[in-house]
C-alpha cells in the first residue's frame, strides 16, 4: 500500500486524538526517560514522556519537532539509534504499515557510563549566548539529565519497540480497516503491559515496588472484566494510571495532554462516587495540549474546587477547565472554574498572606512550584470567589 504524500492525510495523524495518551500512559516506565511519537518529518504528534529540558534548550528549534540532528538521523531508519552532539542516547523506532514508515517512537535522549563525562565539557556560556536562556537555568537543566546502564538501555529500546509495534497494529485496524472493536484494542493494550511488566521486573535496576501495586491492580481488574463488571475494571485501571503518575517526579515537565488525561481519570472516579451530584467539562484547545506544564499542578485545584466547593452543596456542582486568552503569544492560562460555594474569606487572607492552613496549603505549594520554576509572573491566581463559585487561573509560559 502507497500511503498519500500530504502529510495531514497521515493515518498516524488520525489515529492521534485526545485518547491516545490515555491508551499508552498506563504502559509507561516510572522513569524520566523521554518517549515521543512523531511523523516522518520529526513532527512531535505526541510526547508520553517528554524530553530533556536541556534538550529543548540546547538543540530544539520548534517545541513541536525534534532537533536537526534527530530529523538527519531519521532518514536512515534501519540504524535505530545514535548518540548526539551532547553524548546523549537516543533510539528511534519506525512504526511500519505494509512496509511504509507512517513516523517513530523515538526516546531515552540520557547519558551511558560511558558518555556521562562530556556533561562536564559542554560551553554552558555559549549555549546561554545561542539560546538567550540564563546560565543558571541550563546548569538546572542539564544536572536533571538522566544516566541509564546498558540494562536500563536495552530494556528502554524494546519498549518503544512494543510501542510502535502497538501503535501500528492499532493504525492498520483502527484507521486503515476501519475497525472499531474496542475489546480487541483493550486486549491488544493487556498484552503490551504484561510485556512491559515483564521487561521491568526481570531488571533490579530500575523502581521495582511500585509494579507489584500495578500489577495486581491490573490483575483485579481483569477479573472485573471477565465477571462482567465493567465499571469497576474501568475505576481500576483508572486508579492504576493515577497512582503511576504521581510517582513521578515533583518538578518533572509534562505535556498538558498528559495533565488533562489524569484530571479526565481523577474526576471519572469521582463522578462514580457523586453521580449525579458532580458534572465536569474539560476543553483545552489541541494547539496547546504539546505545551509543557509541571506535572500535578491541575489536581490540587480542581480537589479544592470538589471538596470545599462542590462537595457542601446538597445538590452538588459542576467543575469547568478551559483555557483563556488563546491569541496570547507567550503566555497560557488555563481556569479552574466551579459553581461552588467560593473560597472562604479565612482562606483567602491565609493566602494573601502566606499562612499554613489545610485547605490553603496545596494552592500555596503549586503556586510556589510555579514561581521557582518559571518565573516571578506565573503561578495560581484567584480571579473569582464568590456565592456563585470560584475560579482559579494558572499561568505558565508557552514553549519557544
Amino acid at each position: 500500500m502507497v500511503f498519500p504524500t500530504n502529510k495531514q492525510e497521515n493515518p498516524l495523524r488520525k489515529l492521534v486524538d485526545k485518547k491516545l495518551y490515555g491508551r499508552y500512559s498506563s504502559v509507561l516506565p516510572i522513569s524520566n526517560v523521554s518517549l515521543l511519537l512523531t511523523d516522518i518529518d520529526g513532527e512531535i504528534l505526541m510526547e508520553f514522556n517528554p524530553m530533556p529540558d536541556f534538550c529543548k534548550i540546547a538543540c530544539q528549534s520548534s517545541y513541536n519537532k525534534v532537533c536537526d540532528h534527530c530529523v538527519k538521523q531519521l532518514q536512515r531508519p534501519e540504524q535505530r539509534h545514535y548518540i548526539c552532539d551532547f553524548g546523549l542516547e537516543n533510539v528511534y523506532i519506525p512504526i511500519k504499515v505494509d512496509d511504509e514508515i507512517l513516523g517513530y517512537v523515538i526516546g531515552i535522549q540520557a547519558f551511558t557510563a560511558e558518555t556521562e563525562y562530556k556533561k562536564y565539557l559542554f560551553d554552558l556560556p555559549q549555549i546561554s549566548e545561542e539560546s538567550g536562556v540564563p546560565i543558571e537555568n541550563i546548569a538546572k537543566a542539564l544536572a536533571a539529565l538522566e544516566t541509564i546502564d546498558h540494562k536500563e538501555y536495552r530494556i528502554y529500546e524494546q519498549i518503544c519497540e512494543h510501542v510502535a509495534n502497538n501503535i501500528a497494529l492499532d493504525v492498520q485496524e483502527k484507521v486503515i480497516n476501519g475497525n472499531q472493536d474496542v475489546q480487541r484494542l483493550s486486549i491488544e493494550k493487556e498484552i503490551l503491559e504484561k510485556k512491559i511488566i515483564d521487561l521491568e521486573t526481570k531488571n533490579d535496576s530500575l523502581v521495582i515496588n511500585p509494579h507489584f501495586l500495578f500489577n495486581t491492580l491490573n490483575s483485579i481488574a481483569r477479573t472485573a472484566y471477565f465477571e462482567k463488571s465493567y465499571t469497576t475494571e474501568e475505576l481500576i485501571y483508572c486508579l492504576s494510571d493515577l497512582l503511576r503518575y504521581t510517582l513521578k517526579q515533583e518538578n518533572q515537565l509534562h505535556s498538558i495532554e498528559s495533565e488533562i488525561d489524569y484530571i479526565n481519570k481523577y474526576l471519572y472516579i469521582q463522578k462514580v462516587r457523586f453521580k449525579d451530584r458532580l458534572n465536569y467539562e474539560i476543553d483545552i484547545p489541541d494547539n496547546l495540549r504539546l505545551q509543557h506544564i509541571l506535572n500535578m499542578t491541575l489536581q490540587p485545584i480542581v480537589e479544592n474546587a470538589l471538596v470545599h466547593g462542590i462537595t457542601p452543596k446538597r445538590e452538588g456542582g459542576k467543575i469547568k477547565i478551559y483555557a483563556v486568552n488563546l491569541d496570547s503569544p507567550d503566555t497560557i492560562e488555563i481556569c479552574v472554574e466551579d459553581n461552588g460555594n467560593g473560597f472562604p474569606q479565612k482562606v483567602l487572607d491565609e493566602i494573601e498572606n502566606n499562612k499554613d492552613n489545610k485547605m490553603s496549603l496545596g494552592f500555596r505549594s503549586t503556586h510556589r512550584r510555579l514561581k521557582q520554576y518559571f518565573g516571578e509572573k506565573y503561578g495560581l491566581f484567584i480571579t473569582k470567589s464568590d456565592f456563585s463559585g470560584s475560579i482559579v487561573t494558572i499561568k505558565i509560559p508557552k514553549n519557544n
